[in-house]
């Protein structure tokens, strides 16, 4: 083959590898995605909604493995066999976009979303610059722009990151930036021992963060918060006293707006007058909770936001714009996301361009290459319109409270909290407890049923629920409300499911 193709005409071989034309056969190509696109409408699209199918067709990971056939081998396999891949892939992996998957803080599917993901995927792009990402480094600016007026600033900066524990470690040394720039050039060896506080029930990104950045863990304060799981201001102030008098120096506080397990929304407004009595940072991670500010209803959960510095905020959680989708937002509007970050790379930031440098926004970012999150939320926004964003975040929580009220009506269900967002947190009470005396041994007992249940509902695949124990609380259900595509009956489901999975405990 490789002699005829010598024999052609202009025909050039390198290195014993022939350079003319593509090595790639197009049209098989083509017929591939073709056949693979058809694969996912009718597998995962056209059954997202679909109650009857299984949240998870559950394997062991040895007997998965054999299933999968994982082994990557010198010569490829044909297409249909990789078609057949496809299909296992799908058949064996979490259907989150199922009515009936309440184990995370994200779910469902939004297709507006869906075919944005579609066109960056195929059109393969990195935002850093405009010359390479024009379309998308504007889409960014736009809602960017947006997300800020909802914060309530009149000004602002931004950026989008592969996840809000990142957009928590960009805060954090943010804020650090802010009260030591000599740390750019110089590093941690001139520093005094820097402080920074957070809640009990902060996100595990703040210690990650501190870790991360050479902060050091034990230089984390963690604040006590109330039994609902909001930080308790008067015991915030206490620590940055503590702070000052061990010579310490304090220099962030971060608020929570909406806790993983509990849903609480810190006392904003009382934080940021500690914050600027003594001189504070305040970030405010409001990745789960952010979304609350496209309600008129429910907004007054983030009452004082905008006193914040910064802000962590995830779209692809309440508002479905799919994973990963997650901005930080700054108060700061002098460039200091640049200051701090930018590295001046001559060969993509280039002064002498023949258009507005001030659109490569890439050396405000600790990444090169970084996907076009932002778009996905844009063209669900357009389409769907902000009114349309505010009734998924209203209706979401009006089956969380649905929830909570049947869950009063039941016998064996027993709240730990009334929630005030979307996490209902409760715990399944077999018969054979419900007449048992409160104690150790019925705790003991009690703490084992949530994980049997959630073993029979994951092998049955009939739904997905998250459980845990928490602070000193023996394990109970977190279930949380997301997708526009869940309903009363599914609310109904859950509990009727909890009662038939556990009959024998």
């Amino acid at each position: 083959c490789k002699q005829e193709m010598l024999q052609k005409k202009n025909a050039v071989l390198v290195d014993g590898v022939i350079l003319n034309g593509p090595i790639m056969d197009s049209k098989a190509g083509e017929k591939f995605v073709e056949e693979a696109c058809k694969i996912i409408m009718e597998e995962v699209v056209q059954k997202a909604d679909d109650v009857t199918e299984k949240v998870c067709e559950w394997q062991a990971p040895e007997k998965l493995k054999q299933i999968l056939d994982l082994e990557m081998r010198d010569t490829g396999e044909c297409h249909q066999k990789i078609l057949q891949l496809c299909r296992d892939v799908i058949k064996y992996s979490v259907k989150t976009n199922h009515p009936r998957f309440f184990n995370q803080l994200y779910a469902g599917i939004d297709y507006y979303s869906l075919v944005a993901r579609f066109i960056t995927e195929a059109l393969n792009p990195s935002v850093y610059t405009y010359e390479v990402s024009p379309v998308f480094l504007l889409v960014e600016e736009a809602v960017i722009k947006k997300m800020i007026e909802f914060i309530g600033w009149e000004e602002g900066d931004g950026i989008f990151n592969p996840g809000g524990s990142v957009s928590n470690m960009y805060a954090m040394n943010l804020a650090r930036y802010k009260f030591c720039p000599e740390i750019k050039e110089k590093g941690l060896s001139g520093l005094p021992r820097l402080v920074l506080f957070a809640s009990e029930e902060c996100h595990y990104s703040m210690k990650k963060a501190a870790s991360f950045l050479g902060i050091g863990t034990e230089n984390v304060y963690f604040i006590q918060t109330d039994e609902r799981g909001k930080m308790i201001p008067e015991e915030l102030e206490k620590q940055v006293q503590r702070a000052r008098k061990e010579g310490s120096a304090p220099f962030l506080v971060c608020a929570t707006a909406g806790t993983t397990v509990l849903g609480a929304f810190d006392p904003l407004d009382k934080i940021a007058d500690i914050c600027e009595k003594h001189g504070l940072w305040l970030h405010v991670d409001a990745s789960w909770g952010g979304s609350a500010l496209i309600s008129r209803k429910h907004r007054r959960l983030l009452h004082g936001i905008h006193r914040a510095d910064s802000v962590a905020w995830n779209p692809h959680k309440m508002l479905l714009a799919g994973i990963q989708c997650c901005a930080l937002l700054v108060k700061d509007n002098s460039g200091l996301l640049k200051k701090c970050y930018s590295a001046e790379a001559a060969y993509l930031f280039q002064q002498d361009k023949f258009y507005d440098v001030s659109y490569d926004t890439g050396d405000k970012s600790i990444q090169c290459s970084r996907r076009p999150d932002a778009f996905k939320f844009w063209l669900m926004w357009k389409a769907l319109g902000t009114t349309g964003l505010e009734e998924r975040v209203n209706r979401a929580l009006a089956l969380a409270r649905y929830l909570v009220e049947e869950i009063k009506k039941r016998e064996g269900f027993q709240l730990l909290l009334e929630p005030e967002y979307a996490n209902v947190c409760f715990w399944y009470i077999p018969p054979s407890l419900r007449k048992m005396e409160d104690g150790p041994e019925f705790w003991q007992k009690l703490h084992q049923v949530a994980p049997v249940i959630k073993e029979r509902m994951m092998k049955k695949g009939s739904m997905m629920l998250g459980y845990q124990p928490h602070r000193g609380k023996v394990n109970f259900f977190r279930q949380v409300v997301i997708s526009p595509q869940v309903s009363r009956e599914d609310m109904d489901f859950l509990l009727d499911e909890i009662e038939l999975l556990a009959e024998d405990l």
